[in-house]
């Protein structure tokens, strides 16, 4: 399993920070001729988009490439169950992709638009938001 985290990072833990807004970057079809769009706010840890890919490639069987447009670069914190309050932030326990509403995370290229939208809805499946289908916007 290849594991999706950074290889290196200034400053080992960071705060929360606020979640508002549609996405105004990575919100369009760049790289493949269609692709999954979120429609609503998360943090995406790594394993999930692992789990993502994994469920596209399996249906595909190598044919045609997908494509992970967000990467999981902030480190979420968690403290122990039953840890008393102070003793200071606790250690990272996940790396997470802030995803915001119109962020595209997946593309297929290669393939028959039916063949990506059967991909993308097992794709969907493995995602904590809702998600839907759109295609690659020509240009003017």
């Amino acid at each position: 399993m290849s594991n999706l985290i950074p290889k290196r990072v200034k400053y080992r833990k960071q705060q929360r920070g606020k979640m508002k807004g549609n996405a105004t970057r990575g919100n369009y079809v760049a790289f493949g001729d269609y692709g999954l769009q979120s429609l609503e706010t998360c943090w995406m840890s790594g394993r999930q988009l692992e789990a993502g890919r994994v469920a596209a490639q399996h249906f595909l069987r190598r044919q045609g490439k997908v494509f992970i447009r967000v990467f999981p670069d902030k480190p979420i914190s968690k403290k122990p169950l039953e840890t008393r309050m102070g003793t200071g932030k606790a250690d990272v326990d996940f790396w997470a992709a802030r995803i915001k509403p119109g962020t595209i995370l997946f593309e297929i290229a290669g393939v028959p638009e039916d063949l990506a939208k059967q991909a993308f809805a097992r794709i969907a499946n493995k995602m904590p938001v809702r998600c839907r289908f759109v295609g690659r916007r020509l240009a003017v």
